[in-house]
């Protein structure tokens, strides 16, 4: 088990785990029991009923944040022809196609999402092995494989979270960072709620959601009230 320092312990005590906070009482101690000398992000982690080794019960996709995440993030698009031109005018930190490829198999990683038109997967998946243990691999089921490359890169620039259910059965996505107003966490955290909360899969019996918890940067996780 890991072990806390003595700041972390000292804002545990503030937290009662074995209350389920409603959700303005939660945002306020998560706020009270940050101590980090930053602008910490503030997570939330569903705990969900299901079983991931059942493809129908395997949740992911992606949404647009309605205050945005408060962190910028670096796009790469994969693309070619005009294309190129169409990702650059929306803003795309980085645009390329094969040449782009060979300097990601050489080590770099400058950016933070890939955004991939469909005719450049084929070369794309042959980074797979490198690629996919980072997490960056272009889906199709979170929008970062299309066409549109223009509304991927404006969604993502506005606050695009990518959300999928691990091994265990969590979803932990980003909601935004303690500079925000209670309102606009609260406004982003119900946002993603309803939208894992429309993902039920049919497959589930009984309750749904297990625990849902809120967490900053390095600060204690608070249990939030939930139906």
């Amino acid at each position: 088990m890991a072990k806390h320092g003595k700041k972390y312990l000292e804002a545990a005590k503030l937290v009662d785990r074995s209350v389920n906070y409603e959700l303005n009482e939660a945002i306020a101690l998560v706020r009270k029991t940050s101590y980090a000398k930053f602008d910490a992000s503030v997570e939330v982690c569903f705990r969900l009923n299901v079983d991931p080794r059942h493809a129908d019960q395997q949740i992911r996709g992606a949404m647009v944040l309605p205050n945005g995440t408060g962190r910028s993030q670096k796009v790469l698009v994969i693309t070619q022809g005009a294309k190129e031109a169409e990702a650059k005018a929306a803003g795309a930190d980085f645009v390329g196609g094969k040449e782009v490829l060979e300097d990601i198999k050489k080590g770099w990683f400058e950016f933070d999402i890939i955004v991939a038109t469909p005719d450049m997967m084929g070369e794309l998946g042959k980074l797979g092995r490198i690629l996919g243990p980072k997490g960056l691999m272009p889906n199709p089921k979170t929008g970062t494989v299309t066409m549109d490359v223009a509304k991927a890169v404006n969604e993502i620039k506005k606050g695009k979270v990518e959300y999928r259910v691990d091994k265990e059965g969590n979803i932990n996505c980003l909601i935004g960072k303690l500079s925000f107003t209670d309102e606009a966490l609260a406004e982003n955290y119900k946002a993603l709620y309803d939208v894992i909360l429309r993902a039920r899969p049919a497959a589930v019996k009984g309750a749904y959601m297990k625990n849902i918890v809120l967490t900053s940067t390095m600060g204690p996780g608070v249990k939030v009230a939930h139906d």
